[in-house]
């Protein structure tokens, strides 16, 4: 008999967790893992007890959900999400909904939903955000696809999801690859968020001498006011571990070596696409890959000289000069996502809703900030808003920090410290509110070497004329 609610492939941790969140709702889930040992392992220990069903093929998996069939692929992105949605298809009835909720590239999305509904299946494809713990308390869920699927799905959805006043972190974001979009920029824009912050206690750590334990005490204090967020949060408790083999502070006991998972790349790649400068996103990639050269980095060191200087000014001033770059950075790294997110809307005939969005990133995500209530204050405000550095409040805010940020990179500068994204972010801010850029100079060097033609100031946008350079 059929008896479960929604069907979950795939039990990683994250798959595992995700079906306890929704059995600790009411909802019974039947299980499938490819390795049915897993199925059993889970049963008898995680699962035990909880409205679970396990079951050892796919056809079994089918069979034990209620109509329309729901079925959540918890699998690794790319040929594996394909090639589970193949084994399903010969068991599914028309109407019933494929849920791919792994991090998967948006235009995979836009050609899954594509396929399936012309096969009359419904496909959503969902960005689920907030790790492990995320999964099991209460995640910030971004779904797209199939729009008469959402009906469906929406009570599981917005019941397992995180709360912030009351208001779920799940909502319909758009159609078909919309959802995974969206992610894709949530995970760049945390990216940028986590280098902000490496770059934050470079500055005290090597400019200004400060130890773990008054690392801790400023964090734990830059939470209490606009940078209130997980990663400050997180970022204070960790410099309060000592590792338990040296009893040294555990964080000076970690290699310097990032590794990143490809979706900070992807929204760096799409941008380009896209012809937006998420370049604050684009350096902290950037940054990674930087780290990752280890060896090179340490034998670079010993051969390839800085500047001498040490720091010698108002500790306490520096300190909070650094939080005010880290806002203003922070407020462009948004800047740049929102409308990134703006010109996706232009290119795949969506229509996000930025405030919703931000809604949506402000519990179970990593980049949950009170922030976020700010940039839907925005939005609400003028919804057609071209950029959030327009936004009177953001435009307030930058022009308050303007001052510390320019002697934060100032001074990163002369100390030899690296602050690409500080340094990114700043350059950002003064190329958009420049009126003349260089670019006449660069059109005229196409137009000499390429006849790449030019438009005229005194002429309508959109004439294009060319010279012969050489007469």
């Amino acid at each position: 008999m059929s008896q479960a609610d929604i069907g979950l492939i795939g039990l990683a941790v994250m798959g595992e967790n995700l079906v306890l969140n929704m059995a600790n709702h009411g909802y019974t889930v039947a299980v499938f893992n490819r390795t049915v040992s897993k199925v059993d392992a889970f049963m008898e220990k995680r699962a035990a007890g909880k409205s679970v069903i396990g079951t050892h093929s796919l056809e079994e998996l089918v069979t034990a959900l209620k109509k329309p069939r729901r079925i959540m692929l918890m699998v690794k992105a790319g040929p594996a999400v394909d090639a589970f949605i193949e084994k399903l298809l010969p068991h599914l009835d028309p109407g019933d909904i494929i849920i791919d909720g792994g991090n998967s590239y948006f235009p995979d999305t836009i050609r899954r939903t594509k396929e399936l509904e012309a096969n009359k299946l419904l496909f959503i494809g969902t960005g689920v955000s907030g790790g492990e713990e995320g999964a099991l308390k209460g995640p910030s869920i971004m779904p797209g696809g199939s729009a008469a699927a959402w009906p469906h799905v929406k009570p599981i959805f917005q019941g397992i999801a995180a709360k912030v006043d009351g208001v779920p972190c799940c909502d319909w974001v758009g159609s078909n690859g919309a959802g995974h979009f969206v992610k894709m920029v949530h995970n760049g824009i945390e990216y940028g968020d986590m280098q902000l912050i490496g770059e934050a206690y470079a500055l005290m750590k090597h400019a200004l001498g400060m130890s773990p334990p008054e690392l801790h005490d400023v964090f734990s204090e830059w939470n209490k006011t606009e940078l209130d967020s997980y990663l400050i949060e997180i970022t204070a408790k960790i410099f309060t571990k000592k590792d338990d083999e040296t009893g040294n502070y555990l964080v000076d006991m970690i290699l310097d070596a990032a590794g990143q998972k490809g979706t900070g790349k992807w929204t760096s790649q799409v941008a380009l696409d896209l012809g937006i400068p998420v370049t604050l996103i684009t350096e902290s990639v950037f940054a990674r890959c930087m780290s990752a050269l280890k060896d090179e980095r340490v034998a670079a060191s010993k051969k390839l000289r800085g500047p001498r200087a040490t720091f010698h000014g108002d500790k306490t001033k520096f300190v909070e000069d650094i939080r005010q770059a880290l806002y203003a950075s922070k407020i462009c790294s948004y800047a740049q996502g929102f409308s990134m997110m703006r010109a996706a809307c232009a290119e795949y005939g969506w229509d996000l809703r930025m405030g919703d969005i931000a809604l949506l990133w402000r519990g179970g995500c990593i980049i949950r900030a009170q922030f976020l209530n700010r940039i839907k204050e925005a939005y609400d405000r003028k919804p057609k808003l071209a950029n959030l550095l327009l936004d009177r409040y953001f435009k307030k805010a930058v022009s308050k920090a303007q001052t510390s940020w320019r002697r934060v990179i100032k001074e990163a500068i002369r100390l030899g410290i690296p602050v690409p994204t500080f340094s990114a972010a700043l350059a950002y801010y003064d190329g958009y509110r420049t009126e003349d850029l260089p670019a006449n100079l660069l059109q005229a060097q196409r137009d000499f070497f390429g006849a790449h033609t030019f438009e005229r100031i005194d002429r309508p946008r959109g004439e294009f004329v060319h010279v012969d350079w050489l007469t």
